[in-house]
């Protein structure tokens, strides 16, 4: 069978992540093809990465590059337009976080790609992370009892492009750039994509970012799930010493610390013993240090790999255009809250033209 061809839009920091990742993991899939608005830095990023082809026009990339599936790691002000060329031109798409900067174009894109008949993926790389997946075995094979609170953060001093500062461009601050990830990994942890209940969310701008941009440069959100578990989502573009990436499971039988960056395990405390922790380690009662798969360990290869499959043998992704959407309306219902104070309940939904607007005025 011939390789699944793909055209990569955008050339910044995500885009190198995936282009890296399908050289190296994606043996099936090959990239024809590689976007960017600026005629040099397509060149050069496709000269990089050995690519034959690049475009500064999105959608003679998308129609003219002989691709299958769309990768789309452009601006967020642009998904929406990418992912509606896409579709009328019958490529499946693999799209970068967040979904779109509006539900309403949210909605469009997940109509235009089921009409289409063409797949859809929200690429959420925390749902592939080995070391967060090892922790949610954990909790499917009961490790931790009942869960009643999962927490997740990321945080650094900012993000590598200036169009994260523009609103304009972004749709929000650090919400619509990582807090997205949290939302979207309690929705994955809890399983079945549970009914999200409410939303609180404190945020904080100004910090050392003060006149660069108007988003939001720390946040706090809280989200209360059906069934009573909280999820708390922590994150920052102020915080200086490299990137933090971390995650913690609370249940009524035990509790998890993982740090993506940091060691080989997560630190685990299991009242009544689980499965396998790692080789001649004994007992997985009590505190051990639980080893997870060794590989690309933020989960790009292991995404974009499992979408090549499901466009390859006709199969739903894991993660979807919907999913992506439930996470937008909960970014929605966080910059709400922000702005008055106080909870918000689900279902939301409120004609803005960004997010961040709820919160700014």
């Amino acid at each position: 069978m011939s390789k699944t061809k793909v055209a990569v839009l955008g050339a910044g920091f995500i885009a190198d992540i995936h282009l890296e990742s399908y050289h190296r993991f994606v043996p099936d899939a090959e990239v024809v093809a590689v976007y960017t608005r600026n005629a040099d830095k397509a060149e050069a990023f496709a000269r990089k990465h050995h690519v034959t082809r690049s475009f500064t026009d999105l959608e003679k990339a998308i129609t003219e590059s002989g691709c299958d599936v769309v990768d789309v790691c452009v601006p967020n002000f642009l998904h929406h337009r990418a992912v509606m060329t896409a579709a009328k031109a019958g490529k499946h798409v693999i799209i970068e976080k967040p979904l779109s900067l509006t539900l309403e174009d949210a909605d469009e894109m997940i109509a235009a790609c089921k009409t289409a008949k063409v797949k859809l993926m929200y690429a959420e790389e925390l749902c592939f992370a080995p070391k967060y997946e090892r922790v949610r075995l954990l909790a499917n094979e009961g490790a931790f009892g009942k869960i009643y609170m999962l927490k997740q953060a990321e945080k650094h001093s900012g993000p590598h492009s200036d169009w994260f500062y523009d609103i304009n461009q972004s749709g929000g601050g650090v919400i619509m750039d990582m807090g997205c990830h949290a939302l979207a990994w309690f929705r994955w942890m809890l399983g079945g994509r549970p009914r999200a209940i409410s939303v609180q969310a404190h945020l904080q701008t100004g910090l050392i970012h003060e006149g660069r941009t108007r988003g939001e440069e720390n946040s706090v959100v809280m989200v209360e799930f059906e069934g009573g578990v909280i999820g708390v989502a922590e994150n920052s573009w102020a915080k200086p010493g490299g990137m933090d990436d971390s995650a913690e499971v609370y249940g009524t039988g035990g509790v998890c610390y993982a740090d993506l960056f940091q060691g080989n395990a997560a630190l685990t405390y299991s009242e009544r013993g689980y499965g396998y922790a790692m080789e001649k380690a004994g007992s997985t009662r009590g505190w051990t240090f639980t080893v997870f798969e060794e590989a690309f360990n933020q989960g790009y290869p292991q995404e974009l790999k499992h979408f090549i499959e499901c466009v390859r043998e006709d199969k739903q992704p894991l993660v979807t255009g919907e999913d992506g959407r439930a996470v937008l309306e909960l970014i929605y219902a966080a910059y709400h809250s922000a702005g008055t104070g106080q909870k918000v309940t689900l279902p939301f939904h409120a004609k803005v033209a960004k997010p961040i607007d709820l919160w700014l005025g």
